[in-house]
């Protein structure tokens, strides 16, 4: 069984998680986070899912049940919403990773035939097959199995990280260390945390009832239970090159943390580049996901200077550019970019209409969103950073509210 952890806020992204969390946050033209995690539990073959949630998770369900509804019990599928639903008897919300499966512990011993938990973020963009892990799990005999990403000494300390012997075994689990120990052999180099456990089922329900009765624990995975089983267990480290999905094309072991909004717009535009670093165009490893009923994209007009174009671009069905021009940019659905304008560098997400003669460049507009006739962002640092939410590395988010604010 797939265990998806998919109750965070992330406050990283600011105004893009007002309304919903962190996992239903769009991406990649008609996609959520969401959808990677869960799309990499289907390609490995594992068809009992469960997705724990918890802040504004409206959104995230109402896409679950319209995108991921194909399961059937007669097959001995089954996909579950695991909303925090305060079902203890002292009528609590999720108190952290570890405890959002604590409380579901019932419904999970009334699955057949579930021998091994994968444990999952739902709020990572990256493409694995979690057989691979799995087998090295059953292999080692370990108590729990940690997927690890190979990052340097200054990244690591944003991470749990894990000291391991020659054979990956994992000796200390340090959580966000300011001195994080590197690989043996290799200086520099850390192993740090993807946040994805394999257990055995009946020893993490063990685990998860010792930590519930414990006093100021803080019910967390990174935190509690696996420093706890690394010191008194055996923990084995699953590095992602050996379980990393590989597409044509694809040179690095992608994987990202699309957690601020200069690191969800670089993850976007990744996908507009000639050769991109992740390939969506697989279909030996699908992305599934919710699929609007939209009509094809629509480029018109022809003429100087009112020439509707896309160049290294990604435009999602639905979306009409009439007689404006798109360069570098990822638009989602239903999009309306009117004449004379131009994006560059732009994440648009669904149903935006620009208007008229408006300039975008380093942006993310948020869905819904009526950009004005005229507006330009981009080039006035000063004054974009009074009227948006602008980043170090100069990308402007943009909501309807602050559209709503500047004649104010």
């Amino acid at each position: 069984m797939a265990f998806v952890l998919a109750g965070g806020r992330g406050s990283r992204l600011h105004n893009l998680t007002e309304k919903r969390a962190k996992p239903a946050v769009f991406f990649g033209g008609k996609f959520r986070i969401i959808d990677f995690a869960l799309s990499n539990a289907m390609n490995s073959g594992i068809r009992r899912i469960g997705v724990a949630t918890q802040y504004k998770q409206h959104s995230l369900i109402r896409h679950l049940q319209r995108g991921w509804n194909f399961f059937r019990a007669e097959r001995n599928e089954s996909f579950d919403i695991m909303p925090a639903s305060q079902t203890m008897s002292d009528d609590r919300w999720y108190e952290g990773t570890a405890d959002a499966v604590y409380q579901n512990i019932h419904i999970i011993e009334s699955y057949s035939n579930v021998e091994y938990i994968v444990i999952l973020a739902g709020d990572h963009i990256y493409k694995m097959d979690y057989e691979l892990m799995l087998e090295e799990h059953v292999n080692s005999g370990a108590d729990v199995t940690i997927g690890c990403l190979e990052v340097s000494v200054e990244e690591a300390k944003a991470f749990g990280v894990m000291h391991v012997d020659e054979s990956d075994m994992i000796t200390d689990f340090l959580e966000k260390p300011e001195n994080p120990p590197t690989i043996p052999g290799q200086d520099g180099v850390c192993l740090a945390s993807m946040g994805i456990y394999v257990f055995d089922k009946e020893f993490l329900f063990e685990q998860l009832r010792r930590d519930a009765a414990e006093v100021g624990s803080d019910r967390d995975f990174g935190k509690n239970l696996i420093p706890y089983i690394v010191e008194n267990g055996k923990a084995q480290a699953h590095r992602f090159t050996k379980s990393c999905v590989r597409s044509e094309g694809e040179e690095e072991a992608y994987w990202r943390d699309v957690g601020t909004i200069d690191a969800y717009m670089e993850a976007n535009l990744d996908l507009t580049s000639f050769e991109p670093a992740l390939n969506l165009y697989d279909i030996n490893w699908p992305i599934w996901t919710y699929s609007e009923l939209a009509p094809g994209a629509k480029f018109i007009h022809d003429e100087v200077g009112r020439r509707g174009s896309a160049v290294n671009s990604v435009v999602s069905g639905g979306c009409i550019v009439s007689g404006a021009r798109v360069d570098q940019s990822l638009l989602f659905t239903n999009v309306y970019v009117h004449s004379y304008s131009s994006l560059k560098r732009a994440i648009i997400l669904p149903e935006v209409d620009i208007g008229e003669v408006v300039q975008m460049t380093n942006v993310v507009i948020d869905k819904g969103v009526r950009i004005p006739k005229g507006l330009a962002v981009g080039n006035d640092p000063e004054l974009d950073a009074k009227r948006f939410y602008r980043t170090e590395n100069g990308v402007c988010l943009i909501t309807q509210t602050m559209i709503d604010n500047l004649d104010k």
